[in-house]
């Protein structure tokens, strides 16, 4: 299972939404995202993801981290215009490849507040920010998940988009870097 995070980027007053997203939208890096044609902009979104790895329900702060496996860079790809129409997100989220993983599973992550976000698009850096800049905190996320749902090994959550979230075009490529993780990259196609 997928959970994104939504309202959790900075300067967003409404407070933090979680909702299920399809795992048939997942993809690996060098995998091309189709974005959905006349429904409006396309956005990426940069995002720390955290990988379950022990059935975790009603966290709290002091044993969020207990439950994790690793971490991995996540792109919530987004159709924008169509979330004020969609409240449950099945539209603007559901293209094919609008949540590409990778590159792989760090296990070693010494900080998972203090990770470092870097986006390039088509070689030019865009953004720099980080999972210090969440308004909601990694581990307060996952206390928030896990007090309505029971999460099993494997899950994935995405924790929001520390203001990484910028439109693309046909053509594009991006690339996330997350500090300690690595390099995701996917061409918008």
């Amino acid at each position: 299972m997928v959970v994104g995070i939504g309202h959790n980027e900075p300067g967003n007053p409404l407070p933090m939404q979680a909702w299920h997203k399809s795992v048939h939208t997942v993809a690996g890096t060098g995998d091309d995202i189709y974005a959905v044609r006349d429904v409006g902009t396309v956005n990426i979104e940069g995002e720390l993801a955290v990988v379950i790895g022990s059935t975790a329900t009603n966290l709290t702060l002091e044993n969020a981290f207990d439950a994790v496996l690793g971490y991995t860079v996540a792109n919530d790809v987004t159709n924008v215009d169509q979330c004020p129409v969609d409240q449950r997100n099945f539209q603007g989220k559901s293209g094919k490849n609008y949540t590409p993983l990778g590159p792989w599973i760090e296990t070693e992550l010494a900080d998972p507040e203090n990770v470092a976000t870097q986006v390039v698009i088509n070689g030019a850096v865009v953004v720099n920010s980080g999972s210090f800049n969440l308004p909601s905190s990694v581990a307060a996320t996952l206390v928030y998940v896990t007090r309505w749902l029971t999460l099993e090994p494997g899950d994935v959550v995405l924790t929001g988009a520390p203001g990484t979230d910028l439109p693309v075009q046909p053509g594009d490529t991006v690339d996330i870097t997350l500090a300690g993780i690595g390099t995701l990259s996917n061409t918008i196609v």
